[in-house]
């Protein structure tokens, strides 16, 4: 059969008009023949998001990003995507923009909720969210470091210009001649610790003999000590605790004025008497030996005593007064 002209003609230019649209559909990112839901969602900003870039649910594709383009004045951006009708899931579900990569791209992961509510159907616009990514995270971390160490070098500088101001000539030099001494001294120090080193390097023999006389003694204090414990000090120490605690008895019973030296030493009217007795005796004694014959009167030839003269100073005189 042959075809005529005008027949190959409008084969030609249908199926020219088919592969137009199947290539501007290619270019769409948008299948001709597909069935799919197709959804909305708002968003403030999409972070560099593209048309044909894939959305997945739980990691795995189920759809691609259609459209973006601007849904108000306020520069809201509305996004339409096509999800696979082979899996549902609640209009209450969220459309989440998230880092795709680690140096940057943007995709659209479907948090599925299985609630009550209604099952989304094409047409209907998804809740929206935005998941930090790791550059937000780091310029949100960074941001309070950032205030810190700024902070932290103003204080520095303010601190270098403080201290500068206190170090004038007077005082550098004053902290100069303070290292230079503190230098001296470690050096002295040093000469020192050789010198002692010396010192015992060469009196080792004598510091040895030394420590062995001290062990010596050491060990022979031990052993008077166990001999003084085989000896029963500890029993005449408790004897001479017991005397003491005895005598301290007996001083507080004379302290009381109990027992014949108690009260002696307690009645002030026996210690009166006794002195006055004693002032008596004394007085007798005087004049005993001042007029002796007074009280013994021997005459061998019959004469009569001499009546005794009371001298000028008289010591019983002195007495009474």
């Amino acid at each position: 059969m042959k075809l005529s002209r005008e027949l190959k003609t409008g084969i030609i230019a249908i199926g020219g008009i088919l592969l137009f649209i199947l290539g501007f559909s290619y270019l769409k990112a948008t299948p001709l023949f597909d069935n799919s839901k197709t959804f909305y969602a708002v968003y403030k900003n999409v972070g560099g998001l593209q048309p044909g870039t894939q959305v997945s649910i739980n990691g795995f594709a189920v759809g691609k990003v259609n459209d973006i383009r601007f849904k108000d004045m306020g520069g809201n951006l509305l996004v339409t995507f096509s999800v696979d009708n082979s899996f549902e899931f609640s209009k209450n579900s969220v459309a989440e923009l998230y880092d795709t990569g680690i140096i940057g791209g943007k995709g659209i992961q479907i948090i599925p909720v299985f609630d009550n509510a209604v099952m989304a159907v094409s047409g209907d616009t998804l809740l929206t969210n935005t998941k930090p990514g790791l550059t937000d995270l780091v310029q949100k971390n960074l941001a309070p470091l950032q205030s810190k160490v700024e902070g932290a070098v103003s204080n520095a500088d303010s601190l270098l210009v403080n201290f500068n101001d206190i170090l004038d000539d007077k005082t550098k030099k004053d902290l100069q001649n303070s290292i230079s001494g503190l230098n001296e001294l470690i050096n002295s120090f040093k000469i020192t610790t050789n010198s002692l080193n010396s010192l015992m390097a060469n009196n080792k023999d004598q510091l040895e003999a030394s420590l062995a006389n001290i062990k010596t003694i050491t060990e022979n204090f031990s052993k008077i000590s166990g001999s003084l414990s085989e000896a029963g000090l500890d029993k005449s120490i408790v004897s001479l605790q017991k005397t003491v605690n005895n005598l301290d008895k007996l001083l507080m019973k004379i302290d009381k004025g109990e027992g014949t030296l108690g009260k002696l030493m307690n009645n002030e009217e026996l210690y009166d008497n006794l002195a006055e007795a004693s002032k008596e005796l004394d007085l007798l004694l005087q004049d005993f030996r001042l007029n002796p014959k007074r009280y013994v009167n021997v005459s061998v030839f019959g004469k009569k005593q001499k009546e005794y003269t009371l001298p000028e100073n008289d010591p019983a005189e002195n007495i009474d007064n």
